[in-house]
């Protein structure tokens, strides 16, 4: 039951998005498969203009299609980087300043590599926000706040859209590696009918969806991490699906780790870098958390490709 084996969904990191406009040498396919990640370094086509690099538009349009973009927002992101690229080597070339800048130009919409959904999720259909409860005994999970915005936003020929609408779910163990509402022998633990942690929110007119939970403890084998899905109509008659999971700054984690109520279980056992789902793509993955009163708050953006896919 811990072999969180199931994989569900494909879509690109924004990461990702910036290599694939690098020039076709470096460009890659990037998928859900956990060996499909590349190595070259994030890049634009204005920034490769700006160092004498010019990357063909037709070419760029035909690796973001592989890479599952359709074809027209493939074919509008990339005559909009070769246009942004010309102008830039027309000019001077970048400070790193300017560069940086230049990174930033890519829909923030495109994000987030499929990962795999687990053995723990149940469709329960939990709309609220505050997802610490658990209605069985009116308890609630003790552990350090967080307050987690997803934000889901719509890829398009146009661009990056907000996408109201959406059901996003979110589900994770809590202070100490304990999932509500399944058994789970080779773990230790049977929480039949609970259903602490786990809820969904409906995305509002900007994309949002706001929750309110606990820094997630840790399970063996595993990284720390939250699982979430992402639930949107595609079509009339088609629903899109897409799941993958979140993942922590391990220097912030022992931290937290150091303190009630985690600390009676310790560090965790397994690392980012050994977790075999995080190798899938976790890096792109990693919660940017700031503290927030007594605990932390961050928000999550995420982007889907809704044409052809269900």
């Amino acid at each position: 039951m811990d072999n969180d084996d199931q994989m569900v969904g494909r879509v690109l990191t924004r990461r990702e998005g910036l290599k694939l406009l690098a020039a076709a040498s470096a460009a890659m396919l990037v998928g859900c498969g956990p060996t499909e990640s590349g190595t070259a370094q994030p890049t634009t086509a204005a920034t490769q203009a700006a160092a004498g690099v010019t990357a063909d538009p037709a070419t760029v349009a035909a690796t973001l299609e592989a890479a599952g973009l359709n074809e027209e927002a493939a074919t509008s992101v990339a005559t909009a980087e070769a246009t942004e690229g010309a102008t830039a080597a027309a000019t001077s070339v970048a400070t790193p300043a300017e560069a940086a800048a230049a990174d930033t130009t890519l829909p923030t919409c495109i994000v987030s590599p499929a990962l795999t959904e687990g053995p723990y999720f149940i469709d329960e259909q939990l709309n609220r926000s505050d997802i610490r409860d658990n209605s069985v005994d009116g308890s609630t999970v003790a552990g350090a706040p967080v307050q987690l915005a997803v934000r889901v936003s719509q890829i398009s020929a146009a661009g990056c859209s907000p996408l109201a609408g959406a059901t996003v779910d979110i589900w994770h163990c809590d202070a100490l590696g304990v999932y509500s509402g399944v058994s789970d022998n080779s773990q230790g633990f049977d929480t039949t009918g609970g259903d602490f942690l786990r809820g969904n929110q409906v995305t509002d007119p900007t994309g949002l969806a706001q929750f309110t939970t606990i820094f997630p403890g840790w399970y063996r084998g595993r990284a720390v991490h939250i699982h979430f899905k992402v639930r949107a109509a595609a079509t009339e008659n088609q629903t899109y699906e897409f799941t993958s999971q979140m993942f922590f700054d391990e220097v912030l984690a022992n931290q937290v780790f150091a303190q009630e109520p985690y600390s009676s279980k310790g560090q965790p056992d397994t690392s980012n870098a050994s977790d075999g789902i995080f190798q899938g793509g976790g890096e792109a993955l990693v919660l940017a958390l700031t503290p927030a009163g007594a605990g932390y708050s961050t928000t999550f953006d995420i982007g889907l490709d809704l044409s052809g896919n269900t």
